[in-house]
């Protein structure tokens, strides 16, 4: 990007921060997804001799063609990752100045993607929700013989993330110095999250629970005390003999909820992830009457349709329920 500038020239600095400024066009973790999702393409592509920079639609169409059916021992790619892997295809080349090969308006890279659809299937798996009854059985998995620190620290992660309906990046990324302590609890500000990319920020409320079991606040400060956390990272890797490392990564995150769901012998334990402690706080509050404009307040939901989703779960379960009766 304007390679031609050369350190000296008025307009150096300026083009510097152009280059800046477009990496930072899309978050980190899209950036990482892109590079990894390239790499596996351009791996391919070598694999089998076929020019990768810049690519035919065909060759594309061959690569999707093997990820949605690969040999040996691998898993079949989803749709929506295959869908990724094009949207890198073409980032890569635009960045290149090459003409963008995985479109759709070449015919056999179309047909063959609509295949692929009508094959695998376009609709998400979705994590099952934690609902309240589900969350104190996680706090009861929490093991007496678990290091202290750290049974304190996955029962703060577990009320904080359901009563905060945070995702798991969000929880990962929570510093000290986003607490506001007042008297009912804590303001929590979020400085970007998945549907922020530009910044603007939003706050959430956490605030004393009716009983000390499943109070977030209590929770969080037993855990900051626990630790003597004063800044940085609210929730940390524990170290073999109680240390504590640097901050936790959305993957672990997601481990934790993972770990105390198989100890508290969920059912289906692999449908739980980090995301359902957000998706337990929109059932529970839905189900306990909470307004739409309510949740989306605490959840930062630009739209109902996820609201609606969880909804609809949860008057499945009633049904289901009421049909059991016998009656």
């Amino acid at each position: 990007m304007l390679a031609w500038l050369k350190p000296g020239d008025p307009l150096y600095s300026a083009a510097r921060r152009v280059a800046e400024c477009i990496r930072n066009a899309k978050s980190e973790a899209t950036r990482r997804a892109y590079a990894a999702d390239w790499r596996d393409f351009s791996c391919w592509c070598q694999q089998n001799r076929l020019a990768f920079l810049p690519a035919t639609p065909e060759t594309v169409a061959l690569y999707i063609a093997h990820l949605s059916k690969p040999e040996g021992n691998e898993k079949p790619r989803t749709v929506a990752t295959i869908t990724r892997r094009l949207s890198s295809i073409n980032t890569m080349h635009k960045a290149a100045r090459y003409r963008p090969p995985a479109k759709m308006d070449d015919p056999v890279l179309a047909e063959t993607y609509h295949g692929i659809c009508r094959l695998l299937g376009t609709r998400q798996q979705r994590k099952q929700p934690l609902t309240l009854d589900k969350i104190v059985r996680l706090l009861d998995a929490v093991r007496t013989t678990d290091l202290p620190v750290a049974g304190a620290r996955d029962r703060a992660l577990i009320l904080v993330g359901f009563v905060g309906a945070f995702r798991r990046s969000e929880l990962a990324a929570m510093r000290v110095e986003d607490l506001v302590r007042h008297r009912r609890g804590y303001t929590i500000r979020i400085p970007r999250s998945k549907t922020d990319q530009t910044g603007e920020g939003r706050e959430v409320e956490i605030l004393y629970g009716a009983q000390e079991r499943t109070c977030p606040v209590l929770a969080l400060e037993n855990w900051l005390e626990s630790g003597a956390i004063r800044e940085g990272f609210v929730f940390r890797q524990v170290g073999l003999y109680g240390e504590l490392r640097g901050g936790l990564s959305p993957a672990a995150v997601a481990e934790i909820v993972k770990r105390l769901v198989r100890r508290a012998h969920l059912e289906t334990p692999e449908n739980y992830g980090g995301h359902s402690l957000r998706a337990g706080f929109v059932t529970e509050a839905s189900a306990n009457g909470a307004s739409d404009r309510e949740i989306m307040r605490q959840t930062g939901h630009r739209s109902r349709a996820m609201i609606d989703r969880y909804a609809r779960a949860e008057q499945r379960d009633r049904q289901s329920a009421v049909s059991k009766l016998g009656v």
